[in-house]
């Protein structure tokens, strides 16, 4: 099978976490770093068949003409005017569970969630995963570069701080690390960021936006191999949350340069920063946390903390993408409780949604009666908007399941989604060529090469001399723990 993008994910130590304590895509590394086994193939089919999802489905509906369709899209912006959504924000964001917005999909909406996974996918896109780079595990620009090299200078955010989580223990064999003895880090990697609306934006969507973007995984074998874990305890009620993904929001360690503090440490200390800043502004704040796959969970344990650390301080809203189940039904009742909206976009033939508890989950609540309070259970959380890939037409159809998975997928499938009874919107605005960039999911009439998204020239460059070497990064993108990476809030 084809190369493909793998972001970090490790088995991390786990730390008791206290909550009452305070387009121009960037070229990039996707050589061939991973190839899936057989062994991930044949337990890929194993769970589809278990989950009863069809491998063979209708042949796609035909365009007349492709290179005319291709041309046409390619004579076209990929973004829509951007609208004044100050007095619809809340109901954007949930504040009556989306009701009535998802089927159909209000446009408004619609937009909304492509711009927050846009923020997610900017997590992968500037991650260095180039075995051979010193700087393998963080970010190969540093934060106010960040959204230029990913192609989103116009999304009205700026980027105030970087997230590090540990990573210093059984690597997974799909993954290499840095072949070299000297790397920026042997126990951190790059996990994510904050960012913050500018003042044009604020005015555009109604309130000062604070968003949280975590980053992912994408192999959904290896989430079935590895999340065969006990749920653990959260906070000081019934809440339970499974201990691989609390392990890797929570794991720290003194004597690491990035990790003296947590992820969770990390982003609350950043979090309470701007909620004080812009509050003594009297400024209307909102917090929105979004994530893809093992980010999605990430997502609901920041949102789940950052709730009881400003109760009703702040509307707090998940949107996540790919996410699996994260905690028991009393985790599920305590984010409702303290009022967290959480919207889900899934997709219908993911495996990872499904994850962990594929028998034992949520479905058996009803049987309550027999089986009580079902604390060692997983269940979901919150509303869901459900896409198919069958829906687009310009999808490969068969079992790919590393590329149903891709968060690009996810945004393609969104842009077009109209409803459940439509047919994919012909006036969708993103580049269908985005869905290739590290897998291969466009149907062949496109000729969109497959995993294309890589480095020229695998990342040497020709010398004054002739000579092709590896560039030295700037002394600016190089990765510092120090005050250099801290002093970005411009205020």
């Amino acid at each position: 099978m084809k190369a493909i993008h793998l972001p970090l994910v490790t088995h991390l130590h786990h730390h008791n976490l206290d909550l009452n304590k305070n387009t121009v895509p960037m070229v990039y590394a996707y050589q061939d770093v991973v190839k899936t086994s057989k062994k991930s193939n044949r337990l890929g089919e194993k769970l589809s068949n278990l989950l009863n999802i069809q491998k063979n489905d209708p042949p796609p509906s035909t365009h007349p003409n492709w290179n005319n369709i291709h041309e046409d899209k390619a004579n076209t912006p990929t973004m829509s005017p951007k609208e004044d959504i100050s007095d619809r924000w809340r109901d954007i964001h949930g504040v009556h569970e989306w009701e009535g917005l998802l089927d159909p999909l209000h446009p408004l909406l619609r937009r909304e969630i492509v711009k927050y996974g846009e923020f997610a996918q900017a997590t992968y896109d500037a991650l260095d995963i180039d075995s051979l780079s010193e700087y393998c595990g963080s970010c190969m620009y540093n934060s106010h570069k960040l959204f230029d090299k990913s192609g989103l200078n116009k999304s009205g955010y700026k980027v105030t701080k970087y997230i590090y989580a540990m990573s210093q223990i059984d690597m997974p064999q799909w993954l290499e690390r840095s072949k070299l003895t000297y790397t920026w880090s042997k126990d951190s990697n790059w996990i994510g960021f904050v960012a913050v609306s500018d003042d044009e934006e604020s005015r555009r969507i109604g309130r000062r936006d604070i968003v949280v973007a975590w980053r992912g995984t994408v192999t959904p074998s290896e989430w079935y191999e590895n999340m065969q874990r006990k749920l653990e305890s959260i906070g000081h009620m019934d809440s339970k949350v499974e201990h691989g993904f609390l392990s890797i929001y929570t794991s720290k360690c003194d004597s690491t340069r990035y990790n003296k503090s947590s992820a969770s440490e990390q982003v609350m200390k950043e979090l309470k920063t701007l909620v004080d800043f812009y509050k003594t502004k009297s400024e209307q704040v909102s917090l929105t946390i979004t994530g893809h796959s093992l980010g999605g969970a990430l997502a609901l344990l920041n949102a789940y903390e950052s709730a009881a650390n400003f109760p009703k301080l702040l509307p707090i809203s998940v949107i996540s993408f790919a996410a699996p189940r994260v905690g028991n039904i009393a985790f599920r009742d305590e984010l409702y409780q303290m009022g967290v909206k959480i919207l889900r976009v899934t997709v219908k033939q993911d495996l990872v949604p499904r994850m962990p508890g594929i028998v034992l989950n949520e479905s058996l609540q009803k049987f309550d009666d027999l089986t009580g309070t079902l604390e060692w259970i997983y269940t979901h959380v919150g509303a869901e908007l459900k896409l198919d890939v069958r829906s687009s037409p310009y999808l490969k159809r068969g079992f790919n399941f590393i590329g149903i998975h891709m968060l690009e997928t996810y945004l393609h499938l969104v842009d077009g989604f109209v409803s459940s009874s439509s047919t994919f919107r012909s006036n969708a605005k993103r580049d269908v060529a985005l869905v290739n960039k590290a897998c291969d999911m466009l149907v062949d009439e496109l000729r969109i090469p497959t995993c294309w998204y890589q480095l020229a020239h695998k990342g040497l460059e020709c010398n004054a001399y002739g000579r092709w070497v590896r560039p030295k990064r700037d002394p600016e993108d190089i990765p510092s723990p120090t005050s250099r990476e801290e002093n970005t809030h411009g205020f």
